[in-house]
């Protein structure tokens, strides 16, 4: 594997750490500004437009540029974003920063390019594994970490890490990102037709239904985890940390099983055992032991799917790779933050303990989309792969 996306998922470890910290710290936060924890949930809201709506944008925009302009430029703005946050005295400013920051989160679609454009077709699931294993080591490490610091230093603590670790990997990009690196580069050209392709189109569609199911719950974690169990801060840490450890091992084995069994099977066994794992969940309150078991197998199948959907996406039309895989990032921040809005609207009516039943009727949603695959897409899909 090219060492490169080694440093990818480093970048991807403080991206994914500074954007979802405040999920687990939204009591403290909302206390600290004045707000309703419905009000402070919205902060991933804001997070996941900004990334939906500006990162495709941002990808068209830099195409003449080199590759390591484009991932200067993310890593940048990124740092901004953290900074005006760790500022912020009011939900606006707050919400500002995080807009920045999803901006700045383009450098994940355009890491997700470079990763498909640098090795083999066969390999694929391997690379963009690696690429995201920064993400979900972002669970296991900086969100827990993260939610320590927020309870016992005040939540502005962990957002000025990510400021100081944002710049930290700017500077390690700007230093060992070869100036030549070569991808496929966005165009519009011919994108119409590929975007027209019902395979592309259901993928897209898979890719929000799961991450509404995901974040209606997971945009209020923390609280629904202290809903669920009375636990300590430091318990809630140490559970963030194990579901985080079981996004690495999902991430790793969900690029091995798309090497090995084809994204389509891959997909359909983890929509199947996630959607299982969010329907047992409000079930194991008052169960620690099996609030953290539920949570593991979820975050196994979870980070799980990323590699085979983005596999599946590059293989249908490589040429078109990075404004495809680019889009399937902006469902990625679409279901999120819808995900964060369908579940702060039903707060008044839903308890805390019973959000995750929210988003399983959406998981079975994104399950049933695999029924729609021709048999042929999915055998070239697996070739491809």
């Amino acid at each position: 594997m090219p060492p490169v996306l080694y440093l990818f998922a480093l970048c991807n470890l403080v991206i994914g750490s500074g954007a979802f910290v405040l999920g687990g710290i939204l009591v403290p936060l909302a206390g600290s500004l004045g707000i309703s924890v419905a009000a402070a949930g919205q902060a991933m809201t804001a997070y996941a437009v900004a990334t939906a709506v500006l990162a495709p944008l941002l990808i068209v925009a830099t195409a003449r540029w080199s590759r390591k302009s484009v991932i200067q430029l993310a890593l940048g703005i990124f740092a901004v974003g953290c900074l005006i946050c760790a500022l912020a005295n009011n939900l606006t400013a707050l919400l500002l920063g995080r807009a920045f920051m999803g901006a700045g989160a383009m450098f994940s679609a355009a890491a997700s390019a470079l990763a498909v454009g640098l090795v083999a077709p066969a390999q694929r699931g391997l690379a963009l594994s690696i690429t995201f294993l920064g993400m979900s080591i972002s669970y296991a490490v900086g969100v827990p970490v993260g939610a320590w610091l927020g309870f016992e230093y005040g939540w502005r603590a962990p957002v000025w890490l990510s400021v100081g670790a944002s710049l930290t990997m700017l500077a390690a990009a700007s230093w060992l990102v070869p100036a030549n690196m070569a991808a496929g580069r966005a165009s519009f050209a011919g994108f119409g037709a590929a975007a027209r392709q019902g395979a592309v189109l259901r993928a897209w569609l898979r890719t929000l239904l799961y991450f509404i199911a995901i974040f209606s719950v997971f945009a209020y974690i923390g609280p629904v985890l202290q809903a669920l169990n009375a636990i300590s801060s430091t318990q809630l840490s140490i559970t963030l940390a194990g579901f985080g450890l079981a996004g690495v091992a999902g991430t790793l084995s969900g690029g091995w099983a798309n090497d090995r069994f084809g994204p389509m099977r891959t997909m359909r066994v983890q929509l199947l055992v996630l959607m299982t794992s969010m329907a047992m969940l409000p079930l194991t309150a008052g169960q620690v032991v099996a609030t953290q078991a539920t949570l593991i197998v979820w975050g196994v199948a979870g980070f799980g799917l990323m590699a085979p959907q983005q596999s599946h996406l590059a293989s249908l039309s490589p040429t078109q790779a990075p404004l495809l895989l680019s889009l399937n990032g902006s469902m990625v921040y679409t279901g999120t933050a819808l995900g964060a809005v369908i579940s702060g609207a039903l707060l008044d009516d839903v308890q805390l303990s019973r959000l995750g039943w929210v988003g399983v009727p959406f998981c079975l949603l994104a399950l049933l989309t695999l029924a729609f695959e021709p048999a042929q897409t999915q055998a070239r899909a697996t070739a491809a792969s």
